[in-house]
């Protein structure tokens, strides 16, 4: 794979991870005025915390979000335009970004299912079986590093790490297995035609974000932030 041209990119990514060191990643690099920083720097919540930082509209249960919202299984968040939430349930962590709808599934702080009706979301999984669902599609899921984006005809899906299964909900028959090392295999799953399942490109997640949202929860990414051996452009 071709080796990354780094130059342009270098002042950005000290900013970035001199933000994360800090805490202070606000709105996935969309500048919202209105950030409410709730968690300042990338540790694992205290016990009874969910959330880390919000910004613009966020709801949880109908509810605006606050520091003290607990988010767990039965829970239903939305979030308005330019909006964004990273939280943590259990031993997973999530970044939901602006106009998006999620519902959560499961037992009290340990989630099965992860409805995404639109919208995007990053997450990372600890061990066991998960699954993230949309209208086009559902992915098996098993200590991954995932990126899903919720469209009425396609989703976009990339496996940042670990490995998935990715099926139509309506056709068991459309399936594809991925393991991936660093985002290796991004897919588009269609809402309907003959390949319903097709290649695509990296898009609108950053490795910033997966080491931010694994540090709330104890853990690193099995990459380098310093990486710069694979081709696909970053999100900034």
């Amino acid at each position: 794979m071709a080796k990354r041209t780094a130059d342009a990119e270098d002042p950005r990514r000290a900013f970035l991870l001199q933000a994360l060191a800090a805490g202070l990643l606000a709105a996935g690099g969309a500048g919202v005025a209105r950030a409410q920083f709730f968690g300042r720097r990338p540790q694992p919540l205290p016990a009874g915390r969910s959330v880390y930082e919000a910004s613009g509209a966020v709801t949880v249960n109908g509810q605006p979000v606050s520091p003290q919202t607990r988010i767990g299984a039965g829970a239903s968040i939305e979030t308005g335009k330019g909006a964004q939430l990273i939280f943590v349930v259990g031993s997973d962590a999530f970044l939901l970004r602006g106009n998006s709808r999620l519902e959560l599934a499961g037992q009290g702080f340990a989630l099965s299912v992860m409805r995404l009706a639109t919208g995007a979301l990053l997450s990372v999984f600890g061990r066991g079986d998960r699954r993230v669902v949309t209208p086009t599609s559902t992915v098996g899921i098993r200590g991954t590093g995932l990126y899903v984006e919720s469209e009425p005809e396609r989703s976009y899906v990339c496996t940042c790490y670990g490995e998935v299964n990715i099926a139509a909900p309506d056709d068991p028959a459309v399936a594809e297995r991925i393991v991936s090392k660093h985002h290796d295999a991004p897919r588009y799953v269609l809402k309907s035609g003959a390949r319903r399942i097709q290649p695509a490109p990296f898009i609108n997640h950053t490795d910033v974000e997966l080491a931010l949202i694994e540090a709330l929860v104890g853990r690193t990414p099995p990459f380098s932030l310093f990486d710069e051996d694979y081709g696909g452009a970053r999100r900034y």
